[in-house]
């Protein structure tokens, strides 16, 4: 596993990291450093439409002051269009053009085709359960005909989707750990399900435990989370390894306590 290992973080940059980002900067970080392997950082600024200028530069200046070192050169989304392109022309006989508005659950309503004007490229899903085990959580499966339907590949304003651009990012990468918030799990059986129909290998998945603000919301930028010290702060790298059941680590300088965290 050493040899072969590679962890990723891949914030967006909707703004400064808060106390959320950094519980899972951290966990991919230790769980990568602890199997003797590469992490690496991506800036998923896939929807130019949320993103804010500048920071993506604060985010990589405050992943530093927390000596949470990667390995090569990072990678944003938005100079990748090529390869998503790729990938979407790939699956040409897989997808389809889709009219319809954005629901929570698509009923299939195009796929043997539209008179109307399409607004989206969709990929269809089995009626069939898609099953992967959770390095946390255990033993995972789900149907996606019948929670999601068919799902968006390209967005109706011309963007590639999250879905497939962190999907070929992966795989292009060679990631083969995702250590990652809980909130994403939902995201994982329509990842797994595209990486097979682009012939592309599945990471194994680790989902963390989510941080949460005082009124039980998850915190996030859209939620009013509140940013990180940007200096790397001790106490609040303490905080986050505590978070994720690391206790008592001790230190001067956030690099000393992640070393001993990682001894522990």
């Amino acid at each position: 596993m050493a040899e072969s290992y590679c962890g990723r973080f891949a914030p967006s940059p909707t703004g400064p990291l808060h106390f959320g980002s950094l519980v899972a900067a951290v966990g991919s970080w230790l769980d990568a450093r602890r199997a003797g392997g590469r992490w690496l950082v991506r800036i998923e600024d896939i929807d130019v439409l949320r993103c804010v200028p500048g920071a993506d530069g604060d985010i990589l200046r405050t992943l530093e002051a927390y000596a949470l070192d990667w390995d090569e050169e990072v990678v944003w989304q938005t100079r990748r269009h090529d390869l998503y392109r790729a990938a979407l022309e790939s699956l040409s006989s897989k997808v389809f053009p889709c009219s319809c508005a954005r629901k929570p659950r698509y009923d299939g309503a195009c796929r043997n085709g539209t008179n109307l004007p399409p607004r989206t490229i969709r990929l269809r899903v089995p009626d069939a359960l898609i099953r992967f085990e959770d390095r946390r959580l255990g033993a995972f499966e789900e149907n996606l005909e019948a929670t999601c339907g068919d799902f968006i590949l390209k967005r109706a304003d011309g963007l590639y989707a999250y879905q497939l651009a962190v999907v070929v990012d992966d795989a292009d990468q060679r990631i083969t750990d995702v250590v990652r918030g809980a909130d994403l799990l939902d995201s994982t059986a329509r990842q797994i399900w595209l990486q097979r129909q682009l012939g592309v290998p599945t990471p194994r998945y680790l989902h963390l435990p989510v941080a949460l603000g005082s009124g039980g919301e998850k915190l996030s930028k859209q939620t009013g989370a509140p940013p990180i010290p940007p200096h790397g702060d001790v106490a609040t790298l303490r905080k986050a390894l505590a978070f994720l059941g690391v206790q008592n680590i001790e230190g001067a300088t956030c690099r000393e306590i992640l070393a001993r965290a990682l001894a522990k």
